[in-house]
C-alpha cells in the first residue's frame, strides 16, 4: 500500500452516485457532451456516466501537466484537431480527476472557448484549492482536499497506484 487511506471506495461511490443526480437534473433534457481528461479522470469518468439518467455523448482527451510529484508547469497533449468539431456548438462537461494548479483545465477550457463550444462546465473528483495557481472554477467538486500527494481511483505517481479502490495519500519523500 502507498500511504494511508484519505478517502475510502465506498465514499467515492457514495459521492459519485450524488454528482450522477446533480448532472442528471442539471441537463435534464439536454444531451451534453462528457469529456473525461485521460488518464486520471478513467475511473471517475465511467462511474459518474452510469449515475447520470441521461442520453450523453462521452468522449476523451488526453492531457498531463505533471512529472514525477510535481507540476511541468506545461499542459502536454492538447491536439486542437480532435476537438474542433465534437465540441462546436455543444454543451460539454469536462471531467477530470483532480483540479490542483488549474493549469491543465484552464487550457483545455481555452481551447473549447476557441472551438465554440456553447457551454463549458467542470466537475472534478478532487479539488486542492491551496494548489491553485490559475483561477479556475469547478462546477461540480466531489471532495475538497489539502495540498497533498494523492493517488488511486485513477490518480497517479508516474503511472502507478491508477487501480487502488481507495484514494491514498503518499507521504513525501
Amino acid at each position: 500500500m502507498p500511504g494511508r487511506v484519505l478517502i475510502p471506495q465506498d465514499q467515492i461511490a457514495a459521492r459519485v452516485r450524488e454528482l450522477g443526480g446533480e448532472l442528471t437534473r442539471h441537463y435534464a433534457d439536454r444531451r451534453p457532451l462528457f469529456l473525461g481528461v485521460m488518464n486520471g479522470a478513467l475511473f471517475f469518468l465511467a462511474d459518474l456516466v452510469r449515475e447520470v439518467e441521461l442520453d450523453v455523448e462521452i468522449s476523451c482527451v488526453r492531457l498531463a501537466s505533471y512529472v514525477g510529484r510535481q507540476s511541468s508547469g506545461l499542459v502536454r497533449g492538447l491536439d486542437d484537431s480532435d476537438l474542433r468539431e465534437a465540441v462546436r456548438g455543444r454543451e460539454v462537461l469536462i471531467v477530470d480527476d483532480i483540479l490542483d494548479t488549474g493549469r491543465t483545465l484552464s487550457a483545455l477550457v481555452g481551447s473549447l472557448h476557441e472551438h465554440k463550444a456553447s457551454d463549458i462546465r467542470i466537475c472534478v473528483l478532487l479539488e486542492k484549492e491551496s494548489a491553485r495557481e490559475i483561477p479556475v472554477r469547478a462546477h461540480w467538486v466531489g471532495f475538497r482536499v489539502a495540498d497533498e500527494f494523492v493517488v488511486g481511483y485513477g490518480l497517479d505517481e508516474d503511472g502507478r497506484h491508477r487501480q487502488l479502490r481507495d484514494i491514498q495519500i503518499i507521504e513525501k519523500a
